[in-house]
């Protein structure tokens, strides 16, 4: 950007802005729009890796092989931590997962505001040095076989890289796509959901190539994809663009005030007196209870499939226990792809249920999740006991496809109530619902299931009682979408007030002539590379994923 138009973008005392900062990254002439969804995808398709993180589970838990030292077969968590002698468990591995999501929310939380104040480049570059920074340190800790390290690398530095790289884009692409809210925060929380796609076959990959007699190829991986992530990340930073102050798409006109009705407001309300509002609690409630359903269900889908179906994936009329080891081997193959095949539907449903909300409404669009969800998830039990393989497995691809739409959906809903000013700070404290859900949806799964089988219920009917308590969130976060009104206007900004956040914000208007001259429509060379860049890799995760799921039919 030359002296000339920094200053044209507010910085009009003299002084050398930094590569990184907000005032840098307004656009200028000539920029499209729809180069802003590439970039956000660059961050998401890498920390969505976190889904993938499974896939480093059964190495990390044998990488000093087999283990015959009597004293590690009782050994406690605190000793586990510290160890160099002792495997490690997978359940004590797994809480590096559960970190990345309760740091996820808090980190987005505690950023949301600064981040409105620093802009979209200099956050997603911090995001891709915590990410990336993050796994390197996970890969020390497997070179030095200190399970503290990977939790608090991986878990904690990697988590609050997560929460910084999700609620990144959304200000920004909320502003540049004010017709479009849905499907602008939908491409880019769909690449959350992709992340998994690209980068668990990539790990495989990389594991198989560094494996050796005395390595199960771990760190080295860790390695790799720390680094390969930081670039792509750095990439997608530099790549962010803001909308000048004032500007809008060509032949667009706001809604009217009637738009009230709809929710969709023309005020902005602050951050801090946001979560003063009944609404923020309200959305709070249904981003909860939509995520601890659909996180419930992910959790427990592999084993779900197969011990209620068990050999009837085979052909056979034989239940679980009965199953011969080669069989089970078989049927987990399949459940596998099933597995693969619920991940395609959460990015889909990430992308068209935010779509669709744009002309549906938010708040019908919760509806549908939730009326339908119930039906569903009421439903599952007959579908099994009927042994309905192809219905079951449609009605949990629906339910997953509902459960990415809840993410994508709501960064709109809350701009719709809330304004666009402090829509990123918003939604990052919105966020904790995340977490709080990652921890109940599992836990209530899983412990129901060994509750009732350790009193004797078959694996078959194990997860009956659960589905129906599934329900009952549903229809809790049915409840709480009915309550969400328009805000009232105590809460509104005043015009010298959203001038004083603008200004902290390092937001000026900018001239007639550089708002006219930025497109929002068009094609060009820059443009289909971005695209390129994102997409082709996505498409090689979808292939991959298509292949294994290809064993369910």
């Amino acid at each position: 950007m030359t002296a000339a138009s920094t200053q044209t973008a507010g910085e009009g005392n003299g002084t050398n802005l930094g590569l990184l900062a907000k005032e840098r990254t307004v656009a200028r002439p000539g920029f499209n729009r729809w180069l802003v969804p590439p970039a956000a995808l660059c961050t998401d398709l890498c920390i969505g890796m976190a889904y993938g993180f499974s896939v480093f589970w059964l190495p990390m838990s044998k990488a000093l092989g087999t283990v015959t030292d009597p004293s590690c077969t009782n050994i406690g968590l605190w000793q586990e931590l510290f160890t160099t002698s002792c495997n490690w468990r997978i359940s004590s591995l797994t809480v590096t997962f559960e970190l990345f999501i309760a740091v996820l929310g808090i980190s987005a939380a505690i950023f949301g505001g600064w981040l409105e104040r620093a802009g979209p480049r200099k956050a997603g570059s911090i995001a891709a040095l915590c990410w990336g920074g993050g796994l390197l340190f996970g890969a020390l800790g497997v070179y030095a076989h200190q399970l503290w390290l990977i939790w608090l690398g991986a878990g904690v530095l990697g988590g609050i890289g997560q929460g910084l790289g999700y609620i990144t884009p959304v200000s920004t692409l909320i502003k540049w796509f004010p017709d479009r809210r849905g499907m602008a925060t939908g491409m880019a929380i769909m690449g959350y959901g992709g992340g998994a796609m690209i980068g668990a076959p990539l790990a495989v990959m990389l594991m198989k190539n560094f494996r050796t007699a005395d390595s199960v190829g771990v760190w080295q991986t860790l390695v790799v994809m720390g680094i390969l992530y930081f670039i792509v990340m750095t990439i997608g930073a530099m790549s962010y663009r803001v909308a000048p102050n004032g500007w809008k798409p060509a032949g667009w006109v706001e809604p009217d005030e009637s738009a009230r009705k709809a929710l969709i407001t023309h005020h902005d309300v602050a951050l801090n007196e946001s979560i003063k509002t009944p609404q923020f609690w309200f959305i709070w409630g249904v981003l909860f209870f939509n995520v601890a359903a659909g996180i419930g269900v992910i959790s427990m889908a592999s084993p779900m499939l197969q011990e209620v179906f068990a050999g009837k994936l085979l052909g056979l009329n034989v239940d679980f226990n009965s199953l011969t080891g080669d069989q089970k081997l078989k049927i987990a193959a399949i459940a596998g792809g099933f597995t693969g095949l619920l991940s395609l539907f959460n990015i889909a449903g990430r992308f068209c249920w935010a779509s669709v909300s744009d002309f549906f409404g938010r708040k019908k669009t919760y509806y549908t999740f939730f009326v339908l969800g119930i039906v569903l998830y009421a439903s599952m039990p007959t579908l099994g006991a009927a042994g309905s393989v192809t219905l079951f497995v449609l009605a949990v691809c629906i339910i997953l496809s509902m459960y990415g739409g809840g993410f994508s959906t709501v960064p709109a809903y809350l701009a719709d109530m809330f304004g666009t000013q402090y829509v990123g700070a918003i939604h990052g404290r919105l966020l904790t619902a995340w977490s709080a859900a990652g921890f109940v949806g599992p836990i209530l799964i899983s412990k129901l299931r060994e509750y009732q089988l350790a009193n004797g219920v078959s694996h078959a009917n194990a997860y009956n009682i659960t589905l129906y308590i599934l329900c009952g969130l549903l229809l809790a976060g049915l409840i709480c979408n009915f309550m969400v009104k328009a805000v009232s206007p105590k809460h509104h900004m005043t015009e010298e007030q959203i001038a004083v956040a603008r200004k902290a914000a390092h937001e000026v208007p900018a001239p007639a002539s550089q708002i006219a001259a930025v497109q929002s429509t068009g094609f060009s060379s820059g443009v289909l590379l971005a695209w390129l860049g994102v997409g082709i890799p996505l498409l090689w995760g979808v292939w991959i994923t298509l292949q294994k799921a290809a064993v369910l039919f």
